[in-house]
């Protein structure tokens, strides 16, 4: 089995009389290890399928299995523990915490596990200098640049070992030269073995995935499937 299953998964939104189809029947699958590219024109579905994916948008149809586990038939409880577990996130605006130092920001996610200081602090100076910043644990965002910024939110994703990246526009802030430089970044993670789901509207940085899936109002267009039918719905 896969490790990520997606199975005519819909979300609609509702507004008053108005009908917002934001995902339609998709079904997808995803192998552990794979470095996916979600691609699509605004309003095309990317940002609110990463979002259900990291169990942060309940879908309104379909399911989505991850390692085996319904996400969306797990309580609310469950489902949190799922995230801290599995998932990490990058997002565009980077979102660190200006007064926290770097190896701050990066030893967040462990704030919450049963780790001793000591503990968190070899795992969030491991991971910085996997991703470069190892002389500049104690600076703060502010005296990085956006580049350095980027792989501090890369590190804090990174820091508990999550099985699954999920990461949302993560060059769109930053200058081509150094988007290159996150996305090498990106498939050296990757050939290490972490699966990576990337929404990003860049074509250049898209070439550094393994498989790239488009999306256009809601449903996957490209070759992995494109369907007007519900799996197992017959001719």
């Amino acid at each position: 089995m896969s490790l990520i299953e997606i199975r005519n998964l819909s979300k609609i939104y509702e507004s008053g009389e108005e009908r917002v189809t934001a995902l339609g029947k998709v079904n997808l699958s995803i192998e552990r290890g794979e470095f996916i590219s979600i691609m699509g024109p605004s309003g095309s579905g990317k940002s609110t399928l990463l979002s259900i994916l990291g169990g942060l948008s309940h879908p309104t149809g379909g399911e989505v299995v991850v390692d085996e586990i319904p996400l969306y038939h797990l309580p609310l409880e469950s489902l949190a523990d799922f995230r801290r577990e599995y998932l990490g996130f990058i997002f565009q605006s980077f979102q660190l915490i200006p007064y926290l130092t770097v190896i701050e920001n990066a030893m967040l996610p462990l704030a919450i596990t049963e780790k001793s200081n000591r503990e968190q602090l070899r795992l969030a100076d491991e991971i910085l200098k996997k991703v470069g910043l190892e002389g500049k644990r104690n600076r703060l965002p502010d005296q990085l640049s956006g580049g350095e910024q980027e792989r501090v939110a890369i590190a804090r994703a990174l820091v508990n070992s999550p099985p699954i990246l999920l990461a949302d526009e993560p060059t769109g802030n930053l200058d081509s030269k150094t988007g290159k430089e996150i996305m090498g970044l990106f498939k050296s993670l990757n050939e290490e073995g972490q699966t990576i789901i990337m929404v990003t509207h860049n074509p250049e940085g898209a070439v550094f995935s393994s498989r790239t899936v488009h999306l256009r109002d809601g449903r996957v267009v490209n070759g992995d499937l494109y369907q007007e039918k519900e799996i197992g719905s017959g001719a």
